[in-house]
C-alpha cells in the first residue's frame, strides 16, 4: 500500500459505479447519488445528534435486503430527503431494485445535511432534481467542491454562520496493486474545523480579530452560555466504496471506518449538533482482508473530507480556503 497519503496514489476506477449530481447553484443545495446498475452488499454508522436519513435501519445486519441500487447524500435537511423520491423512480424505470414479486423496490439509502442557513432556505432538494441527478449520473467519480450534496455545505459554526467558512463535496481514491480499490465521496457540512495530517486547521471558524479560532480551544476556554452553534444546523455525510467481496455485517464494519476518518480530519467530529453519517457498498469483486480494507477506508475518508474543502469555492459572505491562499 505504498503512497497511500501521497500524491502518487492509483485512483481507483471501481467498475459498474456510477455518480452523478444535480444542484441549484442560486439557492445554494443539491444532492449527489452514487449508483450500483448490478446491485452491492451494503451497510450503514449513523453517528452524532442530529441525524437526517432514510432506509438506515434497513442497513442493519439482521435485516432482509442484503444489497441496495444506489445512495443519495442531499442538502436541503430532512426536506431534501424527497430527492430520494426522484432517485427510485428512475431505477424503477430503469427495473432495478429488490424483487418483491409484484414489482422490483429500488432500495435507496439517503442522508440529508442542512443548509438552509446559506442561499435560499425555500428550495431544498426534491423527487426533480434526485432524478435529474441520476440522469447526469456518469463514469466520471472526481467531481468535488460546490457540486451535488456539497453546493451548500460549510464548516467551523461554534460561532454561528457569520464566521464559518465554504466547504463542499469531496472525492478521494484508492487502487492498490493487487487490485483492491476503496473509493470516498463526502459532503463536508460540520460543526468542527477541517485539519491536515499535521494537526493544522485548513478551513473552519474565523476568529472576530482575523485568523482561525479554533474550535477545540474555544470549546475548552468557554462557558456553555457563550455558545451560539444551533442544534441541526451541521453534518457530514460520506459514502465509502469498495471492489472487495465482503458480508452485510462486514460492510457495516466498513461505514465505521468512514467515521474513524471523519475523526482524523475533523475537530471535533460527530458533535451532539452533527448528524454524521457513513454509507458503505462493497461490489464484490476481489478477496481482500476486512481490515486492510478499513484501513485504507479510513484515510480515504479522511483525504475526502480535506478535498471537500480545498476544492470549495467562495460564495457571498462566505469565504473558502482557496480565498486564503
Amino acid at each position: 500500500m505504498e503512497g497511500i497519503e501521497t500524491g502518487g496514489v492509483m485512483e481507483a476506477e471501481l467498475e459498474g459505479v456510477l455518480v452523478g449530481h444535480a444542484q441549484d447553484r442560486e439557492a445554494l443545495t443539491g444532492c449527489s447519488v452514487i449508483m450500483f446498475p448490478e446491485g452491492a452488499t451494503a451497510g450503514a454508522d449513523v453517528r452524532g445528534g442530529a441525524p437526517a436519513s432514510r432506509e438506515t435501519e434497513l442497513l442493519r445486519s439482521t435485516k432482509l435486503v442484503e444489497r441496495v441500487n444506489a445512495f443519495l447524500l442531499t442538502g436541503g435537511s430532512a426536506f431534501g430527503l424527497a430527492a430520494a423520491d426522484g432517485v427510485m423512480s428512475f431505477l424503477e424505470e430503469k427495473g432495478w431494485g429488490f424483487d418483491a414479486l409484484v414489482v422490483k423496490v429500488p432500495i435507496v439509502p439517503a442522508a440529508a445535511l442542512f443548509d438552509l442557513t446559506v442561499g435560499d432556505h425555500s428550495v431544498r432538494p426534491d423527487a426533480s432534481m434526485g432524478y435529474a441527478a441520476c440522469l447526469a449520473a456518469s463514469r466520471d467519480l472526481s467531481a468535488s467542491g460546490n457540486v451535488g450534496a456539497g453546493t451548500g455545505a460549510t464548516v467551523g459554526k461554534v460561532l454561528g454562520s457569520g464566521f464559518c467558512m465554504k466547504s463542499g463535496l469531496g472525492f478521494a481514491s484508492f487502487r492498490a496493486a493487487d487490485g483492491l480499490e476503496v473509493a470516498a465521496w463526502v459532503a463536508v457540512n460540520a460543526f468542527g474545523d477541517v485539519v491536515g495530517d499535521d494537526g493544522r486547521i485548513i478551513a473552519g471558524a474565523r476568529s472576530p480579530d482575523g485568523g482561525f479560532l479554533d474550535t477545540e480551544a474555544f470549546l475548552e476556554g468557554s462557558a456553555c452560555g457563550s455558545l451560539k452553534g444551533e442544534p441541526g444546523c451541521n453534518t457530514t455525510i460520506g459514502v465509502l466504496v469498495t471492489n472487495a467481496r465482503m458480508s452485510k455485517s462486514e460492510a457495516n464494519w466498513l461505514a465505521q471506518a468512514g467515521h474513524r476518518g471523519f475523526s482524523r480530519a475533523i475537530r471535533p467530529s460527530h458533535t451532539r449538533l452533527d448528524g454524521d453519517t457513513v454509507f458503505a457498498a462493497a461490489l464484490g469483486r476481489v478477496e481482500a482482508p476486512l481490515d486492510l480494507t478499513a484501513v485504507i477506508g479510513v484515510r480515504v475518508m479522511a483525504r475526502a473530507v480535506r478535498v471537500a474543502v480545498l476544492a470549495a469555492k467562495g460564495v457571498e459572505g462566505i469565504p473558502a480556503a482557496s480565498d486564503l491562499a
